[in-house]
């Protein structure tokens, strides 16, 4: 299963003109599928990064406005987008021109892939 998953993923990166990397993590930041190109920025993928992304959903839902689903955040040089699929986040890296559109786009398409691999966390 995380072959086919993996190949699916790598088949995205190739796809969507200038997305970096895919990573699918628990809400800790703990890598569960990882796949990128070498364009990536190895600091946007490391688990302290991508753990932040709890931190700002917890503050959101402080603010009345409901749960939060995606985040965006556009730097100089990239962008990384990460979407709530709790319990795991799945986080995008892309260049700074890339087509966010598209990325989220790409959610309904992972969407049972996500729910697979949450049903196999929650299992473990």
């Amino acid at each position: 299963m995380v072959e086919e998953v993996k190949n699916n993923l790598q088949e995205l990166l190739s796809k969507v003109s200038g997305l970096y990397g895919v990573v699918i993590t628990d809400r800790d930041g703990v890598h569960l599928l990882k796949v990128n190109s070498d364009k990536a920025p190895e600091h946007a993928m490391r688990p302290n990064f991508i753990s932040t992304f709890g931190l700002a959903v917890d503050q959101g839902s402080k603010l009345g406005l409901g749960k939060t689903n995606t985040l965006i955040c556009v730097y100089s040089q990239y962008q990384v987008i990460q979407m709530n699929k709790l319990p795991l986040i799945v986080t995008f890296i892309a260049s700074d021109t890339c087509n966010t559109g598209h990325i989220l786009a790409i959610e309904k398409q992972l969407d049972p892939i996500v729910s697979n691999l949450a049903l196999a966390v929650a299992e473990s």
